[in-house]
């Protein structure tokens, strides 16, 4: 370890500067999943079909997946001291149209939700600014607990409803405008670089490129495609496989969606600490086979109580371990001064593992009547990604191993 990175993992600072982090990652994806809980009311108000409800809820998370590529480049060359508060002041523009005029037509609703994807590149600006404050023993943990930010989702699922049946449906909206702006100042006020950070040489377009030839990019990649693509789906789309699936009642459905978020984001520093004893390549591969045992017994659609409820709270463990394993991988394989770019890559992967699965579920409800083939189908891409992970994703693991020990000796 050397003398930079002793000073950045100890102190006060690093920790200030995680919990900043992680607060305007929940923010901002509390921002980013305003419209979920909402999809069904929205639904019946303006008679959507099942898959223009899946795409209301799909908008955001494609457009927050695909421009973590740009921010992620971004945060490598100006830092997260600028890129926080920005991200977070451009996310409040949507957030407040949405609240004021964009829920009254399914237009309006995907021109809001599209600009609301902002919200979702925070991710690609804190794995960076993390990394940067913590040496390579602590980092699993140090990002597990970041991406508990993503909790932000939950904080939706349970406020969203009962401030629009307390109060109107401009409520939710308003609050969160608020507390992104008050967030954007108070980050610009208090993050700091972490000690001996220098920006990188280059384009934007040649740090992409050079992060798009790294095995890394797209291993971790097609892992995170899956394990946080999973969490996402689940968290803007299981409100409606609840109710239209079981039955239930928006609320009811709503709540037990943020019980399968809680579970998650708790499960994610666990995954990245688990990484950090034992090897993310093998904390990967257990978590993902549970996946598809998980998803091949939901497929069969048993009774909510008790097996059904075990099968999706098992996963959302799953998902959440395997979501913080995947980033454990990522500065250990990449090079410090490409962390924002993979990262930026890595993340919209994830997202767009998330933005696809909704709309596939949906055509297959509107289709069959049953989401079953839609739940086989996330089975079977678990099981292949358990395969990858022990043969892939393994050998390179090996080999950073054996590097690490070369130099060392």
């Amino acid at each position: 370890m050397t003398t930079g990175e002793s000073r950045r993992g100890t102190g006060r600072r690093p920790a200030v500067m995680l919990a900043m982090a992680t607060a305007g990652f929940a923010l901002n994806f509390w921002a980013w999943a305003l419209l979920s809980p909402l999809a069904p009311r929205l639904k019946d108000a303006l008679g959507l079909t099942a898959f223009q409800q899946a795409l209301l809820v799909a908008v955001p998370v494609l457009v927050g997946s695909v421009g973590r590529i740009p921010v992620g480049a971004l945060t490598d060359r100006f830092g997260g001291r600028v890129m926080f508060p920005l991200v977070s002041a451009a996310t409040i523009v949507p957030v407040l149209y949405l609240g004021a005029l964009g829920h009254s037509s399914l237009a309006a609703l995907l021109v809001g939700g599209f600009f609301l994807g902002i919200g979702g590149t925070a991710f690609a600006i804190g794995v960076p600014f993390v990394t940067a404050w913590f040496p390579p023993e602590r980092r699993g943990l140090a990002l597990g607990v970041f991406g508990a930010g993503m909790g932000g989702t939950a904080i939706s699922a349970l406020t969203t409803v009962p401030l629009v049946d307390s109060f109107g449906t401009a409520t939710p909206f308003a609050v969160t405008a608020v507390l992104l702006a008050l967030y954007a100042v108070l980050a610009y006020a208090v993050l700091r670089e972490a000690p001996g950070r220098t920006a990188p040489a280059g384009t934007m377009a040649g740090r992409l490129k050079g992060a798009a030839r790294l095995g890394i990019t797209w291993q971790a990649s097609a892992l995170y495609a899956v394990a946080f693509g999973g969490y996402v789906a689940f968290s803007v789309y299981l409100p409606t496989y609840l109710r239209t699936g079981y039955g239930l009642e928006q609320a009811d459905a709503a709540n037990r969606m943020a019980g399968f978020v809680v579970l998650a984001v708790l499960m994610r520093p666990m995954g990245g600490w688990l990484s950090d004893r034992f090897g993310g390549d093998r904390v990967l591969a257990l978590v993902l086979g549970i996946v598809a045992v998980g998803a091949t017994v939901a497929a069969f659609t048993p009774p909510l109580m008790p097996l059904g409820t075990i099968a999706f709270l098992t996963m959302a463990a799953a998902l959440g371990a395997g979501s913080g394993a995947v980033f454990a991988l990522v500065p250990l394989l990449a090079p410090a001064d490409r962390v924002g770019s993979v990262t930026g890559v890595v993340g919209a992967a994830g997202g767009l593992g998330g933005f696809v699965p909704p709309l596939v579920m949906g055509v297959i409800y509107g289709s069959t009547g049953s989401y079953g083939l839609g739940l086989a189908l996330l089975a079977v891409v678990a099981a292949a990604s358990t395969l990858f992970t022990v043969t892939v994703v393994r050998r390179a693991m090996r080999a950073h191993r054996a590097a690490v020990v070369s130099v060392t000796a």
